[in-house]
Formats: C-alpha cells, sequence, structure tokens
C-alpha cells in the first residue's frame, strides 16, 4: 500500500466545503426567506387581531342586536303608519341611517377581533354584570308593546314610537356609558362615546315631541 495521498482523477467527484458550494448559498437563501415569509406572517396576523377584552365583545355583539330592533321600529314609523308627525319623521331616518351605520361599524370591529358578528347564545349583558334573556336586554320593546304599535293610527302611533325609542336609546346610552367606563379598545370606547352623544340628542328631541302629542 502507497503512503502516498490519493489524488483526483477524472472520475472522481470534486467534494468542495460547504461554505465554497453555490448551491448551498442558494438553499441557505431559500430557506432564511420561508422563515422570513413565515415570521412575518405570524406577526401581521397577530397585528391584525387588536387588543380587546370581553367588554369590546359583548358590547358590540348585544348593542347590534339592540340596534336591529331600532332600526326595525324606525323603519315602520317611517314607512306604514299613517298621518305621522313630521319632525317625528325626521327623527326616524336619522335613527335608521346613523344605527345602520354603527351596525356595519360593529361588524368590522367584530371581524377584526376573528369573533362572531352576532350573539347567538339567547343571552345577553354578561358583559354588564347582569345576564339576561337577550330579548329581556336594557331599553328593547317587549313583542306586546311591538303589536301595540303596530295596531296603533295617527297620534298614538306617533306617541308610542317616541315613548318607545325614548326608553330603547335610554337602554342603549347605559349600555355605552359602561363601555366606555370597561372597555379596553379605544376604537370601541370612540364609538360608544358617540352613541351616547348621538341617543342622548335624540332622547330629547323625542321627548318634545311626545310632550306635544299629550
Amino acid at each position: 500500500m502507497s503512503d502516498q495521498p490519493e489524488t483526483l482523477t477524472e472520475d472522481q467527484p470534486t467534494v468542495l466545503p460547504w461554505w465554497q458550494n453555490p448551491l448551498n448559498f442558494i438553499a441557505l437563501g431559500v430557506a432564511m426567506l420561508i422563515f422570513g415569509v413565515g415570521i412575518g406572517y405570524y406577526a401581521g396576523h397577530k397585528a391584525a387581531t387588536p387588543a380587546h377584552n370581553a367588554v369590546d365583545e359583548g358590547f358590540l355583539q348585544d348593542m347590534r342586536y339592540h340596534h336591529d330592533q331600532a332600526v326595525a321600529m324606525a323603519y315602520y314609523y317611517r314607512t306604514s303608519v299613517d298621518d305621522p308627525v313630521p319632525l317625528l319623521t325626521v327623527l326616524a331616518e336619522e335613527i335608521l341611517l346613523s344605527q345602520q351605520l354603527e351596525s356595519g361599524r360593529m361588524v368590522q370591529m367584530l371581524r377584526s377581533f376573528g369573533v362572531s358578528e352576532v350573539n347567538d347564545s339567547g343571552r345577553s349583558m354578561g358583559w354588564m354584570g347582569h345576564e339576561m334573556a337577550i330579548e329581556d336586554m336594557d331599553g328593547l320593546a317587549s313583542q306586546s308593546e311591538l303589536d301595540a304599535f303596530a295596531a296603533a293610527t295617527g297620534d298614538e302611533a306617533s306617541r308610542i314610537f317616541a315613548t318607545l325609542m325614548i326608553q330603547h336609546h335610554q337602554g342603549g346610552v347605559a349600555m355605552a356609558t359602561y363601555a366606555v367606563d370597561h372597555a379596553s379598545n379605544s376604537v370601541v370606547i370612540n364609538l360608544a362615546r358617540s352613541m351616547i352623544k348621538g341617543q342622548s340628542g335624540e332622547i330629547i328631541e323625542l321627548q318634545k315631541i311626545l310632550d306635544s302629542l299629550s
């Protein structure tokens, strides 16, 4: 056996150290790119879910349900009541528009939180510390009150609508006030503040109209 080191021949492959092989750098670059994309996706996904708490979620879900009834009552008054009060018709249109817009905003926020857009549990107000059946939510008109509204005509229908909407707004203002004090998301808090301002002003106008009908 010869003590001389083996020499490379044309039939033997050349094996380079890993740092001298360009293919290894290409593979490393691809691996780093994949890793970077993965980290970026994870960070982006985390950033896309705004910080929030149970009050943010509960307020948005329950207020959406709450708004649905106000929109339905305002639409009915606007389209179905005979001889409506002109100023009350204007208020009904305002409520219809503002609460539909707010409902859309609430849907967007609930989606950004990654939670259900609706409260389908049958329960409500747990986030305020006094859970109840969803149909008993603060300010909601009962079915018998809605039936009386549908059966009324003229000034009586206007009186019932104004009375129910004042009651409805008072419940909404209480919910929004709690959200301002206990929610954690600044967008939700600002929306709740806007609701308080808008509905408090509408309560004043509704009461004036109601007084004029007495």
